[in-house]
């Protein structure tokens, strides 16, 4: 017994040559190290504090940039004219009045095949088209089936326009069907549901690129395709970032819009905006020790979200992992756990919190997050070794016991 607890004895000062040994650095198949990664600013800091002089992430990340797709001038132009204005698609409510014909007037909904249905009138074609159009038809119809011998006055007027479905793809960070636009029952607000007309900006383009997530960092905004009716529309959607009027075209049902990709990662489009993620949700751990269940680890359903375009540093001091003694504190590392959304290929960052936030080119090698990203503070050398000694004492208090 006496040699068994001998041996045990003599393990102990191992075990603390090994827990204080430096840990292996997060091993990625992309070039991180090299700035060859999503975010040139997930490098590692190459040169010393005081050799830092200028910063190079952003033209990094600008200089695999592919050329902007989108005219930004006259196609840009036509297309959004093509589609501007209000159109109407199924299931639209119309309020029609023709003169004080009471054979015609009367709330109508936009049948399924896309057109509106008048008694005694042939189908009027409405998908896609504006009121004018409809009231042009109407007038045709009833002058051709001698309904009438002049043109009465028609109004068609948009009561309230429905949801719609649209598919998006491309460079949005949930590319998928979303449906946008419409009131639910709860927020019906009646003085409106009485009055004629409704508002479009529900069924904008930019709801649906905002539904799917919002736009990547990089996505050519410059050139955004909407195919309708089996035509292809670019716009132009730059304006967003540039405080322009931006192209914010009113989408139908069936409509499809794709962003494509400039395969880079663009610092400018790092900003909150119409068109931009509403929030960035962050997977957050700032343990001593792995806690024993999920209660005292203040583990639910939700995780913290903070504003679009919050850098790393930002979510370090947000999670606790920065302040407190110096003494203890200051040694401490983190590890952020990111996802190239072009590639789909994961990539772990480790940084050292205080050299990071001592250095002048901390800009340089400060990534952005980006939406499900994951971020774990690690302990500092005094901490780890004062739980490394707890662990002995144990070890120890258990070993004399035998």
């Amino acid at each position: 017994m006496a040699f068994k607890t001998s041996a045990k004895i003599a393990l102990l000062p191992l075990l603390v040559v090994a827990a204080c040994n430096s840990y292996d650095q997060p091993d990625n198949i992309e070039g991180v190290s090299v700035g060859d990664a999503y975010q040139a600013q997930y490098r590692e800091p190459t040169v010393t504090r005081a050799d830092a002089k200028y910063l190079r992430s952003a033209a990094l990340n600008a200089s695999k940039c592919l050329p902007l797709g989108g005219a930004g001038g006259k196609g840009s132009a036509i297309a959004a004219s093509a589609l501007q204005g209000e159109r109407l698609t199924r299931n639209d409510l119309v309020d029609v009045r023709v003169g004080d014909d009471e054979t015609f007037n009367g709330s109508y909904v936009i049948s399924r095949d896309g057109t509106l249905k008048l008694p005694f009138l042939s189908p009027v074609r409405a998908q896609g088209r504006t009121t004018n159009q409809i009231e042009a038809d109407i007038e045709q119809q009833l002058l051709s089936n001698d309904f009438y011998t002049e043109p009465p006055r028609i109004s068609v007027r948009a009561a309230d326009f429905a949801s719609v479905t649209v598919g998006v793809s491309g460079a949005v960070f949930e590319p998928r069907a979303v449906e946008i636009g419409g009131v639910r029952g709860d927020n019906i607000d009646g003085r409106r549901q009485d009055a004629l007309g409704a508002s479009t900006e529900a069924r904008n383009l930019s709801a649906a690129l905002r539904a799917a997530g919002g736009v990547r960092p990089d996505a050519d905004i410059s050139a955004v395709e909407v195919r309708r009716n089996g035509q292809v529309y670019r716009l132009d959607m730059r304006g967003v970032f540039e405080g322009r009027n931006a192209v914010d075209i009113m989408l139908l049902t069936g409509d499809e819009v794709s962003v494509p990709s400039r395969q880079c990662f663009q610092d400018d489009l790092m900003r909150p905006s119409p068109i931009s993620p509403p929030g960035v949700s962050l997977f957050l751990s700032n343990l001593t020790q792995p806690a024993t269940d999920n209660a005292s680890s203040a583990i639910g359903q939700t995780v913290r979200e903070v504003p679009y375009g919050t850098r790393y540093m930002q979510a370090v001091i947000d999670s606790n992992c920065v302040g407190g003694p110096r003494s203890t504190s200051a040694d401490r590392s983190s590890v952020l756990f990111s996802r190239n959304p072009v590639t789909g290929v994961s990539a772990v960052i480790e940084r050292d919190i205080e050299d990071l936030l001592r250095r002048a080119d901390r800009d340089d090698y400060d990534p952005y997050l980006l939406p499900g990203d994951a971020l774990a503070c690690y302990d500092s050398t005094i901490t780890n070794i004062t739980e490394i000694g707890r662990v002995l004492g144990v070890i120890g208090a258990v070993t004399f016991l035998r």
